[in-house]
């Protein structure tokens, strides 16, 4: 009997959850539910912030952390990195677009990479918690990005390119080598209840495109 590739358990459950919420929101930014798309980013940025505290409770093997480590990195890479981009070119077109994109998910794309190299490095050798991260984790874009979306109105035209400079803003500060604090259970908290504030507004702000 041939078995499947890959590692099964409830540890990348959520992270699998996550790569199918931004799945379907690249979907509704191609049939123009913008709207939907954004909240799907924010269900994925949600998703990724239980997921290591999922893995952390799993008993799992070398190899399967380092699975781990991989697969959550690819999703993040679709759903904060791919996601943003489609929700972006759902209203713009143009050559200036398609060159910020490029940039920001190529941003995105090392950021992660040098996360990974990192991540198995430190844990080689320490077997605590990580205390902060090198450049601006990627997940920052579930909410930036609804932030500027629920500014639409206000912004009128100059929407399109906030947006741009947002991802361009945001790309340059995957790579930038700064250290950034990872949030505790206050921090995650905080980052819980602005969540909530930036759905209701995404929600206002998007009832008549729904």
């Amino acid at each position: 009997m041939i078995k499947p590739i890959g590692y099964y358990n409830y540890s990348v459950i959520a992270t699998y959850a996550s790569l199918a919420a931004a799945s379907a929101g690249i979907y509704f930014a191609c049939v123009s539910g913008t709207s939907w798309a954004v909240l799907c980013l924010m269900a994925s940025g949600l998703l990724d912030m239980v997921d290591g505290r999922i893995a952390g409770r799993c008993r799992r093997s070398r190899d399967e952390k380092r699975f781990g480590i991989q697969i959550d990195s690819l999703c993040d890479l679709v759903a904060f990195g791919v996601l943003p981009v489609c929700i972006m070119l759902s209203g713009t077109q143009g050559v200036f677009p398609a060159l910020c994109s490029s940039f920001y998910i190529l941003c995105a794309l090392v950021r992660l990479a040098y996360f990974n190299v990192d991540e198995e490095k430190r844990q080689d050798a320490l077997a605590e918690r990580r205390q902060y991260y090198f450049g601006m984790p990627v997940t920052s874009a579930a909410l930036a990005v609804p932030l500027v979306y629920s500014l639409m109105q206000l912004l009128g035209d100059a929407y399109g390119p906030v947006y741009m400079a947002m991802l361009m803003l945001l790309g340059a500060a995957f790579i930038t080598g700064i250290k950034v604090p990872k949030p505790g259970l206050r921090g995650s908290v905080l980052l819980i209840v602005l969540g909530i504030a930036e759905t209701a507004a995404v929600i206002i702000s998007g009832l008549h495109r729904f």
